[in-house]
């Protein structure tokens, strides 16, 4: 297959491949026992986990479509940053003590409390759906940006290539030391895809004939911040950031195993929550240079960027690294992808729900040494539904033809507002039972489904309900979802 890479390129991703390597070996342990695997026993530095948080959260869509907001809009989307510091301050004071007072492995343990195991069960799978959607949405984007730098197309053999040598990336971190591994490995993530995309703005902004004060006047409102719209079709509007944003920060950092597995590997909850909060800090200045990127693009090219490049349609950051970056600086690029797009810390939280929620409690009296096994066998079989799902997700982004940042955050509102509103029953009344909350995930999930093209063109429904950004149908869900659960009668105590 002809590529675009040259020696220069290879170099650099062969030193990123060792430079993993090393740092897998590195932090592997040896006789872990499940807590360890799982959850770093309890002893991951605070700003360790921190930086995995932040890593975590951020993705190839991050690196790919942060630029393009800018360069076609404004500065809205750090609103985002407002919407995680509620949500922050929510979770820090009202979930994180909650979990370490229940010593829990994963979040889903508060429901068997709270209601019965068979609701925890259904918290489990539910997280489960909805974390192989968005994984597997965020592997298929990743996927695109390989296959275009490495074979100029996205043709669906390609597509699926990059996307199994990505998945092997995860594959090895988690297989090798679990939790422990993994958390490291975010932090070299973030120093390569941070230190690439300051290396991307550096070399645009050498290239422009300007000062900074002329470049700040010819971008003018493209810098605003806040848009106080109501309109539902506008995704960083602030009455959608305060809202719909804001619940879907505070599913992904409260109840999505995924990123609370980090704040669970801390010593106790103050600790878990300092780190929550540096998360936050940290994404600002990471948020803001993807930003800048895409003011520097809009100045480079005077918006005058082409959408498509050989016939396929790119956003406006990938088109600069096809057209212009220079050899060395590309492969560089393309290592910050890779680790954008890192999903060792889906598959090793995953594994984690699928082992401790739904296969311990029928597994009997087993050894530590079992567990771990059969998270790494877990680990493999997860791979291959994210595999799968980024192939589903190539077929489903062109048929939706949705921006990439919107279409990976609106993956994830399908398993969101199940759990948003059951939560917010769980802890806020004393109303629902298990049959109810099964009942509230469901729908919860099915007032997204509604709102996607396919469906909507399936079903004849209105057509302005293609116009319904993410926000809003995470709040309808999540609404529609708190509904059903308040619906059931309360659980008898003893």
């Amino acid at each position: 297959m002809a590529t675009s890479f040259t020696g220069a390129d290879w170099a650099v991703l062969g030193g990123y491949v060792c430079l993993l390597a090393v740092a897998g070996w590195l932090t592997t342990r040896r006789g872990l026992t499940s807590e360890g695997y799982f959850l770093a026993g309890h002893h991951a530095p605070t700003w360790l986990v921190a930086i995995s948080v932040l890593s975590t959260v951020q993705s190839a869509a991050t690196f790919l479509g942060v630029p393009d907001n800018s360069y076609r809009g404004d500065y809205t989307y750090l609103g985002g940053v407002l919407a995680s510091l509620l949500a922050a301050w929510i979770v820090a004071n009202v979930l994180i003590p909650r979990f370490y007072a229940l010593k829990v492995t994963t979040v889903y343990e508060l429901l068997e409390s709270r209601f019965d195991a068979t609701a925890r069960r259904a918290a489990a799978a539910m997280y489960l759906v909805g974390r192989i959607f968005a994984s597997g949405a965020r592997l298929y984007l990743a996927a695109i940006a390989v296959s275009m730098i490495l074979f100029l197309n996205v043709e669906p053999q390609n597509i699926a290539f990059a996307a199994f040598v990505l998945l092997v990336f995860g594959l090895v971190f988690t297989f090798m030391g679990g939790l422990n591994s993994v958390i490291w490995s975010d932090l070299v993530q973030v120093v390569l895809y941070v230190g690439a995309a300051l290396l991307v703005a550096w070399h645009l902004w050498s290239g422009l004939d300007m000062t900074a004060g002329e470049a700040i006047t010819a971008l003018g409102p493209k810098l605003n911040v806040v848009n106080p719209t109501l309109d539902l079709s506008a995704p960083w509007g602030l009455f959608a950031v305060l809202t719909g944003v804001m619940l879907l920060n505070l599913a992904s950092s409260g109840l999505d195993q995924d990123i609370t597995q980090r704040l669970l590997a801390c010593e106790d909850a103050r600790k878990g929550a300092r780190s929550l909060y540096a998360s936050v800090a940290m994404s600002l200045p990471v948020i803001l240079l993807f930003l800048i990127i895409g003011s520097l693009l809009h100045l480079h090219y005077n918006a005058g960027a082409g959408g498509t490049f050989r016939g396929e349609k790119v956003t406006v950051f990938m088109y600069y690294i096809l057209s212009e970056i220079p050899p060395g600086l590309r492969g560089l690029v393309t290592v910050g992808v890779i680790a954008a797009a890192a999903i060792n810390s889906g598959l090793i939280s995953m594994s984690a729900v699928l082992v401790n929620d739904l296969y311990r409690p029928f597994a009997g009296a087993k050894s530590e040494a079992h567990f771990v096994r059969m998270g790494r066998i877990a680990s493999l079989v997860l791979g291959l539904a994210l595999f799968a799902m980024a192939i589903l997700s190539y077929y489903w982004q062109r048929y939706a033809d949705a921006a990439l940042l919107d279409f990976v955050l609106g993956v994830m509102a399908f398993a969101y507002s199940g759990l948003i509103g059951v939560y917010g029953v769980a802890l806020f009344s004393k109303r629902g039972n298990s049959a109810s909350v099964i009942a509230a995930f469901i729908t919860g999930f099915l007032t997204v489904l509604a709102f996607q093209p396919y469906v909507i063109d399936s079903l004849g429904l209105p057509l302005a309900m293609k116009g319904v950004a993410f926000p809003w149908q995470l709040v309808l869900g999540s609404a529609v979802a708190a509904l059903v659960c308040l619906a059931g009668r309360p659980v008898r105590t003893a």
